[in-house]
């Protein structure tokens, strides 16, 4: 099951908050899809996953919204 969390219009560091809050939660092996519109959330999200532990399985980018697929692997 992924869950979706939508940041879009915030800016740094509300999505990674976010982010932080959300997968939290989420079990063991859980997706967390997140999509926003601050162009550093790229190199955000990279150092998120590097310092949490969890995966980051994919991002791209579409009409200047980022995703990001976040598998919990981490704490």
């Amino acid at each position: 099951m992924t869950t979706v969390l939508d940041v879009k219009g915030l800016n740094c560091p509300l999505p990674i908050l976010r982010a932080k809050k959300a997968i939290k939660d989420l079990a063991q092996g859980a997706m967390l899809q997140v999509m926003a519109t601050d162009p550093g959330s790229v190199k955000d999200f990279d150092a998120f996953c590097r310092q949490t532990g969890n995966t980051l399985e994919s991002q791209s980018e579409a009409g200047g919204v980022y995703t990001f697929n976040i598998k919990k692997t981490g704490s």
